[in-house]
């Protein structure tokens, strides 16, 4: 691993040029991305190939005692500085290998507080930074973001509850975008302007609040920042609205809901950075490249150095919860259920089974249901090679992290799936540390479910190998054809896999027709082909990739799942290959075998989708296994054609998907 080099340069020149009003600004390393950074009032602009995509929007930190931000001005003892970041640092657990640091930085230094400024070939961000003695209470952020036309196209997710971002997106113009009463943008935020695409989210968020967006009422183009504030009293609930009778309890449960809220967000170190603000960016014509930037990653505070990750393991997972544990309903949650998935994993190499809800006794982690036998299936799967994970509610663990994790490392399972957050404040957010910490040193896996958005965690703690905040496939269990789940699964690549990898869950065996399907609890299927579930194995991120179906519909398909089984959850290298949030998603991934992997889907309309070799494959010959529509995968979804053939590097390979279809091909060199 390299280590970061810093430059610092033409110290005085910039603070001439901040002193007389004007602005400082750093462009990225290909002099494509630039943002600026302007003094009364302190704003910033963002721009790529001196296209506006960000006007100029101000910015404040608003503290007990001040606002940072208001009457701005350097004087003898601030200053700015500029220099580069560069280091190429490894990623084991990752989209690819190896991400690039280069970047280039400037800082306004205000004294005991600043603002850096950063550009890189993948986008730009800002933060601020103090340098405060004492601890310091935030009563709030102001992050405006104003975009230079109100006709903007957008692609946004709004939802009324913070932390619970699991809805499918819209799109609309910037200017039709409506917010009202306790509505929100969560992140990430997409839009285009000028032949350019934006994804607008963050990273780095620690000991605070995750961001969200609220469309200014008086203009069209301009959003503002919306926070949840530091909960005054909180109750423990464990049912509520759709779930059953509301009831608060002192203690476990399934939420920890805010019953009253503070005047301010986060009392915290005086000295520390904040979150970065994080503008993604491309051209319109690479809009599928949005995913296959690093920034958040990159800008993400790293593993510290005496942290070992290297018995974090990778894999699959054999699900329980989807599937209605093999379709049996709960009274399939029992100990002999369980040995069938544990049998079904170690037959086929998937590495892990999880026990979702249900091996609990009423949500009580001390009390086994007395249908499963936990520890007795925690050996018998460790025997087998095959790891359990288990399901928690975090109201089970919040203010217990050190005795829950301390207690069920010894029985030696390998993780946690932990649930039903649903909440954007710092306080839920010092327990997402504080969980992860407990299980590295445990060495326990942890994959956050009920969750935001990932802001670059994973880097500090690669053990974090999933968060969920998406609308995905568990939706299939109450769908209702009553919006297009097609167009979400576009959306969730462009939106939310930009953010990071998720929590989707593919892998479904029964296959319907666009507007012929209806959800069940049991016997749950999908909407779209058979080769499109397969293709999202390949297209969306997932460290932790569960299969969503049950042993029974795999084994009456095995063809589809040995291969699916087989698809990488890490990767050496991730390519985009075309598509745009409207129509359709192409990417290409590297295994660390060697093989590639290429996948597309399309949303509710068919249509013909190339794909280049020449941007990803090595010179030479390759013998291409595919997965694909047939001609009539319209009105028979679940058929398939799997075929091989042999393709030269730089050939172009072309297939037409059904409405809802997609396709997926493993090559491997000859």
């Amino acid at each position: 691993m390299k280590k970061n080099v810093v430059f610092l340069l033409s110290v005085m020149v910039l603070n001439a040029v901040f002193a007389t009003g004007f602005e400082t600004q750093v462009c990225s390393p290909d002099g494509r991305n630039e943002i600026k950074l302007y003094l009364k009032p302190l704003a910033y602009e963002v721009k790529r190939d001196g296209v506006t995509l960000v006007e100029k929007s101000p910015i404040s930190l608003s503290i007990v005692g001040s606002t940072l931000g208001e009457g701005v001005s350097l004087s003898k003892n601030a200053q700015v500085s500029c220099g580069e970041y560069s280091g190429i640092v490894e990623t084991p657990i990752y989209k690819r290998d190896k991400v690039d640091l280069s970047a280039k930085w400037a800082f306004a230094d205000f004294g005991d507080w600043g603002v850096r400024i950063v550009a890189r070939n993948d986008g730009v961000a800002y933060r601020f930074e103090t340098k405060k003695i004492t601890s310091i209470k935030v009563t709030g952020e102001n992050v405006t973001l104003k975009l230079p036309d109100p006709a903007a196209k957008c692609w946004t997710c709004i939802t009324d509850k913070f932390g619970c971002e699991e809805v499918p997106h819209k799109t609309l113009l910037a200017k039709d975008i409506a917010t009202p009463n306790k509505k929100m943008i969560y992140l990430p935020f997409v839009y285009s302007v000028g032949g350019k695409m934006v994804a607008v989210t963050d990273s780095d968020v620690k000991d605070y609040p995750v961001l969200y967006f609220k469309r200014s009422k008086d203009e069209g183009a301009v959003f503002e920042s919306y926070f949840s504030k530091w909960p005054k009293k909180t109750t423990h609930v464990t049912n509520e609205d759709g779930w059953g009778k509301h009831k608060d309890i002192e203690s476990g449960g399934r939420w920890v809901r805010i019953v009253q809220e503070s005047d301010y967000l986060v009392e915290t170190e005086g000295k520390r950075t904040f979150p970065w603000r994080a503008f993604v960016l491309t051209d319109e014509k690479d809009a599928s490249s949005l995913p296959t930037a690093d920034i958040v990653w990159a800008l993400a505070r790293p593993a510290q150095k005496d942290h070992d990750f290297s018995w974090v393991k990778p894999g699959k997972v054999a699900w329980d919860w989807w599937n209605a544990f093999d379709n049996l309903g709960y009274k399939g949650c029992t100990t002999k259920t369980y040995e069938r998935f544990i049998d079904f994993a170690a037959k086929n190499g998937v590495e892990y089974v999880i026990f979702d809800e249900g091996w609990s006794e009423h949500l009580n982690v001390w009390k086994y249901s007395p249908k499963v036998d936990v520890p007795y299936l925690v050996d018998y799967a460790n025997k087998k090679g095959v790891g359990i994970i288990l399901w928690i509610a975090w109201a089970q663990a919040v203010n217990d992290e050190a005795r829950v994790v301390e207690y069920f490392a010894k029985l030696k399972i390998k993780g946690f799936k932990v649930d039903f957050m649903d909440r954007g404040d710092a306080q839920c957010e010092q327990f997402l540390w504080k969980f992860a910490e407990e299980c590295r040193k445990a060495k326990l896996m942890v994959d956050y479910h009920g969750v935001h958005r990932p802001t670059g965690m994973c880097r500090a703690y690669p053990n974090v190998v999933n968060f969920e905040a998406n609308h995905g496939l568990e939706n299939m269990k109450w769908f209702r054809n009553n919006y297009d789940f097609m167009d979400n699964d576009i959306g969730t690549y462009y939106l939310r896999m930009t953010a990071g990898a998720l929590d989707y869950t593919p892998g479904a065996m029964d296959n319907v027709a666009i507007g012929k399907y209806k959800g069940h609890t049991v016997n749950p299927g999908s909407v779209g082909t058979r080769s499109r579930q397969m293709a999202l194995l390949a297209i969306y991120e997932a460290p932790l990739q569960m299969l969503c179906d049950s042993p029974t519909k795999y084994e009456k398909n095995m063809e589809c799942f040995r291969f699916m089984a087989s698809i990488p959850v890490v990767w050496s290298e991730s390519v985009a290959l075309g598509g745009h949030p409207d129509t359709y998603v192409a990417i290409a991934r590297k295994s660390k075998d060697g093989a590639w992997y290429a996948a597309a889907i399309s949303n509710s309309q068919a249509r013909e989708i190339e794909i280049d070799t020449s941007k990803f494959h090595e010179k030479g010959d390759w013998q291409a296994e595919i997965f694909r529509d047939t001609l009539d995968g319209d009105v028979n979804p679940a058929k398939y054609i799997h075929e091989t053939k042999s393709v030269k590097s730089g050939e172009k390979i072309s297939f037409k998907t059904a409405p809802g279809g997609g396709y997926v091909i493993k090559f491997t060199k000859r």
